[in-house]
């Protein structure tokens, strides 16, 4: 997407009386529109900045707005005009609505050009012919570096650029104001820029996307090899890790653009998104769709609109779209309204997004994914995961023993995996906890026969579900590759 200064510029150089800017940060916006307005040819403009408090500065009895407009349809000079509070006092004020429309067109090609700053955007529709619209939800990289340049000066903290550009590149997708306040604190507690500085900054971005309520920053905490099994996609991850590096840019190598992973429930998925992210040393953000339609965020449109906005913002990253068919189910071919145009807005974002972002995607019920989300272009690969066989059921029995604090070499997995045969990781791991949790209580260690006890008392869902999974394995066996490596069938 073109930065706040570029779409200015487009702005003006089309003439638009109106530019309705979409952005929280008024002082950002302010100083943006300070530099163009000095910068204007043949001559400076003066950019002048009312709100509903104090008017225009020097222009008595125009904090009223419609007295702010008819001032700048008749006696305001040639210059840039940011009215700060307007875009939130026209809903339902038809007076104030006819009056800027009024306006626009008598200021219309006179050098006169009003911006409205909202964080929020509801255009009414009599004000589209002749407004353009400035989405700046984010500072772009060049403002945050030059913050950033500022700051370490005024630190006098030596850095070379490599360790400035990890910086920014940490620091993306946070406000300039927020980007000062935590850089400030930040150097005071930290002499050098190590990666206990690096770990602070990821820190204070989980804060800033739980204060957003779109996005959940989720911490790297999960290792690859902490995921049983899984072979060809975790081959296909690890010859990947390298292409978001700039080594890999110089090359000019193509960046993933996406991995669905569909297949049982409590097979290992989310898991598996979370250990790609650690892998690949991204920030991992995951979007709740049921958030999303929810509209506790406002207008579902724009939220999901605004999301995808703010993890460009923060890219390079990871983002993970879970069980994505709840986001499209309901969709059908000919269906109107919000469903069917979030739907299409994400199909083309797929498609046409140049942020150095990876979706990683989990769908449990496959059958309600349209064609249209699996074709090739949206995502670089489908992956089906399967319940475990008999190798990986022993890794992921190892790999919770060893979580359980249990050495696996006192066990018998061949026997274990055996008795948990059907079963996903979920209820193998569930399964492990069980029986430590009952020998914790009666004060001795686990035995074999405690985990086999244990084992006895679930019910797992390849039993329960088992025509689910019949026609699951049937709608994938032609339409994505085998996560694990196929093997003989087990007896």
């Amino acid at each position: 997407m073109a930065t706040a200064a570029e779409q200015i510029a487009t702005s003006l150089a089309s003439a638009y009386p109106l530019t309705f800017v979409v952005s929280p940060e008024e002082d950002r916006i302010e100083r943006l529109l300070m530099r163009f307005a000095a910068g204007a040819k043949p001559q400076p403009l003066p950019l002048a900045i009312w709100n509903c408090l104090q008017g225009f500065a020097g222009q008595p009895e125009t904090s009223e707005p419609t007295a702010a407009l008819t001032w700048l349809a008749t006696e305001a000079p040639r210059g840039l005009y940011l009215l700060k509070d307007l875009p939130a006092l026209l809903p339902g004020n038809r007076p104030l609505l006819r009056a800027l429309r009024d306006t626009a067109a008598a200021v219309r090609n006179t050098g006169k050009f009003l911006f409205l700053i909202t964080s929020d955007l509801d255009l009414p529709a009599e004000l589209k012919p002749m407004s353009y619209v400035v989405t700046s939800l984010f500072p772009d990289e060049s403002e945050i570096t030059a913050l950033v340049q500022g700051l370490l000066q005024q630190a006098r903290r030596a850095s070379d650029t490599t360790t400035v550009e990890g910086l920014v590149g940490a620091l993306r997708g946070m406000s300039l104001s927020e980007v000062e306040h935590l850089l400030r604190r930040l150097l005071g507690r930290h002499q050098t820029l190590d990666d206990r500085f690096m770990t602070d900054v990821l820190a204070e971005k989980e804060q800033i996307t739980r204060k957003e309520g779109i996005l959940e920053f989720v911490p790297p905490s999960t290792r690859m090899d902490e995921v049983g099994g899984l072979d060809q996609l975790k081959a296909w991850m690890r010859q990947r890790s390298t292409l978001f590096t700039p080594e890999a840019r110089a090359q000019g190598l193509p960046k993933p653009r996406g991995v669905l992973l569909m297949g049982m429930s409590g097979c290992g998925k989310s898991l598996a998104v979370k250990a790609v992210a650690n892998e690949w040393k991204l920030p991992l953000f995951r979007l709740d769709m049921n958030l999303v339609f929810a509209g506790v965020q406002g207008n579902p449109e724009w939220t999901f609109h605004r999301a995808l906005q703010a993890v460009e913002a923060v890219a390079p990253a990871v983002l993970w779209i879970d069980e994505v068919e709840m986001g499209v189910a309901g969709y059908a071919e000919g269906e109107t309204g919000p469903l069917r145009r979030i739907f299409s807005t994400f199909l083309t974002w797929m498609q046409e997004h140049t942020a150095d972002v990876f979706v990683a995607a989990t769908a449990n019920r496959i059958h309600l994914l349209p064609a249209e989300v699996i074709r090739k272009g949206r995502f670089d690969q489908v992956f089906f995961v399967e319940l475990p066989n008999e190798e990986e059921r022993k890794e992921i029995l190892a790999i919770h023993m060893r979580k359980q604090r249990l050495d696996p070499g006192k066990y018998d997995l061949v026997l274990l995996a055996s008795a948990t045969k059907g079963w996903n990781g979920a209820e193998i791991e569930q399964a492990v906890i069980s029986a430590r949790i009952t020998c914790f209580a009666q004060n001795r260690p686990v035995e074999e026969k405690d985990l086999l006890f244990a084992a006895g008392q679930i019910v797992p869902l390849s039993y329960t579900m088992a025509e689910q999974i019949k026609a699951i394995r049937a709608w994938a066996r032609t339409r994505a590759l085998p996560a694990t490596t196929p093997s003989k069938p087990e007896m």
